[in-house]
């Protein structure tokens, strides 16, 4: 009889323990999930922004046409992604290297260095890459945290039971990560011509 009472214990803790695990992966999972529309609606907002500052930049330099259509073009086709954050990233990267050489392109206007609407515009996109990159260091944390749960031993039992998967991280690609670490500084500022 107490043999009966001792495995009717170690079930219950068994299953006890795949519950709360189970649980646990789903919240984890949930959060990944959550974190990833994060990034996306601040990435909505840098796509909602480009056609207001690239109308700004025709204003003074509609005939850098090569330069606009690109940005555009960029914006369309990262918009129209949805596919993993690996291949969201690459979306993502060939649209800031664009928007880079369009202020690099406005560095030769001085006029539209001094529009205020196109100050405004690029003190808004730089508030929103800021977010952007607030929110990738917040989804990459969270698939960090779920990836280590469904590796670590038991969990990993419970995990590949139930068929959880771990997520990708949105990493930066190494030119961006190169700039990161040696940022340029453009100043679009109040200067006056």
């Amino acid at each position: 009889m107490d043999v009966i009472w001792i495995l009717l214990a170690i079930a219950a803790v068994v299953v006890g323990y795949v519950i709360v695990t189970f649980n646990r992966l789903v919240s984890l999972r949930t959060r990944v999930r959550e974190a990833w529309s994060d990034i996306q609606v601040q990435m909505k907002r840098r796509y909602d922004l480009i056609p207001n500052l690239v109308e700004t930049v025709k204003g003074y330099a509609g005939h850098e046409r090569g330069t606009l259509e690109s940005v555009v073009k960029a914006r369309g086709e990262a918009m129209a992604n949805t596919g993993d954050p690996a291949s969201q990233a690459r979306s993502e990267n060939m649209l800031q290297a664009t928007l880079k050489s369009l202020f690099a392109l406005a560095e030769n206007y001085p006029q539209l260095k001094a529009d205020a609407n196109f100050a405004k515009l690029q003190a808004e996109l730089a508030d929103t890459e800021n977010r952007i990159k607030m929110s990738r260091r917040f989804y990459n944390g969270s698939v960090r945290d779920l990836n280590v749960k469904i590796e670590q031993f038991p969990s990993n039992l419970v995990a590949r039971q139930f068929g959880f998967l771990q997520a990708q991280f949105f990493e930066l690609d190494e030119d961006e990560a190169a700039a990161a670490s040696r940022p340029v500084r453009v100043d679009f500022g109040a200067q006056r011509s």
